[in-house]
């Protein structure tokens, strides 16, 4: 198991947690122990979940004598909802939940961000813990606080930021994740490559192969230095204020595809594959980069069987669906693009005819 800590205070230890990564280290109740106020946990997981993980996570908590509430929620990006996140607020007051009853997220990203907006309202603040169980969850929204649902008119558009006490990555886990699920996680580490880390880029290039066989040592290590990225901008700009926008590399188009395809029909992760080869492609068209890096965006996210193509959906449209996006301000919406691989950007000043031509040129064919 490596451990890497999360450090969101001037004083060390204050706001820290960490995250641990590793085979086999759901079983390890000892990592968790000592962060229960009383011996009693509530397990938010999903009808998908359950059956893999659930028991496995109770008996090794039984083993402790930690009691635990199970609150099975639906499955699907479909059900990050309102209605969804009441289930959870139901189960809690029905079992006369506590603020001192941690909520375990045992899922994917839904299941993280629905459990973990609860752990934020509840009487008005429970503890929360993570344990992510889809790669996109492991490398990428179980660390940094961002929970919340999505909203008819736009997605993750209501929330808080809401930091786990712990995240355990058990890449065992992902033994029983469907190859779809895989590659959507793919498309958040490549983001990490894109946006800061070349040399990382490079690494998921040469390792492609062993990550699409899920070898435990390349998920372990893809996972690890995700985790450290993220953390050092989480570490930097909890709130989204600065640096971590371009973390968002690929999702102001990304969600627009979401939201107009429907929740659920295409991935995250995929949405994000296609949004960011169209970033890449405004990017050139800004004179930021040229040809040959957006045709290695586009190979690496093909090497990953991702979509490289947005679905055509005509510029107004998206240009609609991106203005509800969160990173718009004063009115106008912030793109984050790329200078360079490894060197991404916030930019406000996209002239309408170069998105407008982007979105056309660069859909047409999906």
């Amino acid at each position: 198991m490596e451990t890497i800590t999360v450090n969101l205070a001037a004083t060390p230890g204050e706001r820290s947690y960490p995250i641990h990564i590793g085979n086999g280290i759901l079983s390890q109740t000892g990592i968790i122990l000592n962060l229960l106020p009383r011996k009693r946990v509530a397990i938010v997981t999903n009808t998908t979940v359950a059956p893999l993980y659930l028991e496995k996570l109770r008996s090794t908590l039984e083993s402790q004598d930690v009691v635990s509430v199970p609150i099975i929620l639906p499955d699907g990006e479909e059900h990050k909802n309102w209605q969804t996140l009441n289930l959870i607020f139901d189960a809690l007051l029905t079992h006369r939940c506590e603020r001192s009853t941690p909520i375990i997220a045992l899922g994917g990203g839904v299941v993280g961000d629905l459990a973990g907006f609860a752990a934020a309202t509840y009487l008005r603040g429970v503890p929360f813990m993570q344990f992510p169980t889809t790669l996109l969850a492991q490398v990428d929204s179980s660390v940094g606080g961002k929970t919340g649902i999505n909203h008819v008119l736009g997605k993750n558009m209501i929330g808080a930021f809401y930091q786990p006490r712990v995240v355990v990555a058990d890449s065992d886990t992902l033994d029983t994740l469907p190859e779809r699920e895989l590659r959507a996680g793919i498309a958040e580490i490549i983001k990490y490559g894109l946006i800061r880390d070349p040399n990382f880029m490079e690494w998921i290039e040469r390792n492609m192969t062993g990550l699409l066989a899920r070898d435990s040592e390349v998920l372990v290590e893809a996972i690890r230095r995700s985790c450290v990225n993220k953390a050092e901008i989480v570490e930097a700009d909890e709130r989204e204020s600065g640096v971590r926008a371009l973390l968002n590399l690929g999702h102001t188009f990304g969600h627009a595809i979401e939201n107009a395809m429907g929740y659920g029909v295409w991935l995250h992760g995929e949405a994000v594959a296609a949004g960011t080869v169209l970033a890449a492609e405004l990017s050139q068209r800004m004179g930021m980069i040229g040809k040959v890096d957006v045709e290695r965006i586009r190979n690496i996210y093909r090497q990953a069987g991702l979509p490289v193509a947005a679905p055509s959906l005509g510029p107004e449209k998206y240009l609609h669906l991106m203005g509800l996006d969160k990173k718009v301000e004063g009115g106008k919406m912030r793109f984050i693009l790329l200078n360079r691989i490894g060197e991404a950007v916030v930019r406000s000043d996209v002239p309408a005819a170069v998105l407008a031509e982007t979105l056309l040129e660069c859909t047409a064919n999906a």
